[in-house]
This record gives C-alpha cells, structure tokens and sequence, in this order.
C-alpha cells in the first residue's frame, strides 16, 4: 500500500480526512457504469477485488438516529444487528435523500469518511480478518484502500456482526 497519498485538487472529503490524519491509504479510480445493479460488487469487479474486501456504506435510521453501517459488498446489512450494535430497538434504510443530505455525498458514493455530519459507525467485525479493505471515496468510481483498525480509529466505529452473507 502507498504512503500517504498526495492530496490533488478535486479530493473528496474522505481523501481530504484521510491526508490529514495521516494514514496509509491508496486510491482506487475506475469507470463507473450507471447501469451496473450493485455500485459495490461494480467495483469489486472493477478492481479486481474479492467482494468480501470491499464494503459498502449504507445509512439507517435506528430509532430516530442516522447511523452508518458498513459491510462486505458480497453481503447485506443486519438491521436488527445494527440496532442492537448501538444499543437500539429498531432499525430500517434511511431515505437515500436524507442520507444524501446528511453526508454530503450521493447514493453509490457515500463513505464512512468525512461526512457532512459525523454519524455514528458500525463496521462488520469481519472486516478484521482482511490487512486492507475498500470502502467508498466519496463517489462513484473511486475507493480508497486503507487497514481496517484506520478506519474504525477515524470513524469511532464500533465493530459488531452485522453483515449477512
């Protein structure tokens, strides 16, 4: 993995996070096909990666709070499991454009990584079995390559079971 990335003009601000706390990350670019179904197993495909070390960053609604789960693309995200994870009753999807708001980033290119408005994470505990693992840049088309342990350190993530496979 590259040291630290030099932070170019047009950053996002999950690279623009990144630089500043200074982890080792790479930045994975690819060409982003509008008609694919599943933005995260494009991109698995795009780079070459197996599926279960890419993750996908999907906001849900637990309880009247936005939180952010983040899971292997090869799989799909436990409500009941994420709501639990942060000490809650009830979780469904949040509505995409809240969650757009929110974050500052579209569907497809949310990150768990400077956001608009912190949310609070859950990282699926499976992501500690992978050295690296892929999660949205900030939008569609590029991911950002980065240890596990980073990514919860700079999220506060909590990690928990959340995925299904």
């Amino acid at each position: 993995m590259a040291k630290k990335q030099k932070q170019q003009s047009g950053g996002t601000p999950a690279t623009v996070a990144l630089t500043a706390a200074g982890v080792d990350f790479t930045v994975h670019a690819y060409a982003h096909d509008p008609s694919h179904p599943s933005y995260g197993e494009e991109a698995a495909e795009a780079m070459g990666i197996s599926p279960d070390r890419v993750f996908k960053t999907l906001v849900a609604d637990v309880d009247g709070s936005l939180v952010v789960g983040v899971v292997p693309v090869a799989g799909s995200l436990d409500l009941k499991a994420l709501a639990a994870a942060v000490g809650g009753k009830r979780a469904t999807m949040a509505d995409p454009a809240l969650a757009e708001r929110t974050t500052g980033y579209v569907r497809g290119g949310i990150s768990p990584l400077g956001q608009r408005k912190r949310l609070r994470t859950v990282l699926d505990d499976s992501a500690g079995s992978h050295p690296t693992i892929c999660v949205s840049a900030g939008r569609r088309g590029l991911e950002v390559e980065l240890a596990p342990q980073d990514l919860a350190h700079l999220t506060d993530a909590v990690l928990a079971p959340i995925g299904r496979g």
